[in-house]
């Protein structure tokens, strides 16, 4: 059978058709998925990189929840332009202990990724409260709930920290068994502070300046 004539099967069979297209998908995805599963980079921490605090993993909770990642990315790429304006591009070794990534791809506001020490917690309670106080033009919804709720009224912060120390994160048991003392009384808004205060911390600094000196 020529080339001409299995075409043609294919396109009189839906069946045949859908297989074919379903095999060359698995093997595209393939290519792209394997390597990265033995890259040591893409699991090895940066030397800076920690995992979250329970804090901070609520913070994160409701920086997902409130939809933060449809606005902001979380990714620097390697450009003259990007770096100028954010800092140090991202690197892969900085994201081992997110579940799941938060890299984004749309910018309706900036990148967050070294948002981490920029502006104090009050500037960042001022303007999750009300964006237009602190940056006029701002098209930013507003977050006044988050001043109210407590960060972990509803959720298990031992279940969830056990779950990701059983997926590799290095929670050892006392810090499982002080968690509950260290959420206590945080409202919302203050655990997201506390995210948005660690993002981009993790930065190897000598890594990257070697990067730079090789180019």
């Amino acid at each position: 059978m020529n080339g001409l004539q299995l075409h043609k099967k294919l396109e009189e069979n839906s069946a045949l058709l859908i297989f074919g297209i379903l095999f060359v998908s698995a093997i595209g995805g393939l290519v792209q998925i394997v390597p990265s599963l033995f890259q040591e980079s893409l699991s090895t921490p940066t030397p800076n990189t920690r995992d979250y605090s329970p804090v901070e993993l609520l913070g994160r909770d409701i920086y997902v929840r409130e939809g933060c990642s449809v606005c902001h990315s979380q990714q620097i790429r390697p450009l003259l332009a990007e770096i100028e304006r954010y800092g140090p591009y991202s690197q892969a070794g900085e994201f081992v202990y997110d579940r799941p990534f938060l890299w984004g791809s749309k910018r309706t506001g900036p990148d967050l990724h070294r948002i981490g020490g920029k502006y104090s917690d009050i500037w960042h309670r001022v303007h999750l409260i009300n964006p237009r106080d602190v940056v006029p033009n701002s098209i930013m919804p507003s977050y006044p709930w988050l001043v109210d709720r407590d960060a972990n009224a509803a959720e298990d912060i031992q279940a969830r920290l056990r779950a990701l120390q059983r997926l590799g994160h290095p929670y050892d048991d006392e810090t499982i068994e002080a968690a509950p003392v260290a959420v206590q009384g945080v409202k919302e808004i203050d655990a997201l502070i506390a995210y948005l205060q660690m993002l981009g911390t993790g930065h190897d600094a000598s890594a990257l300046d070697a990067h730079g000196a090789g180019h």
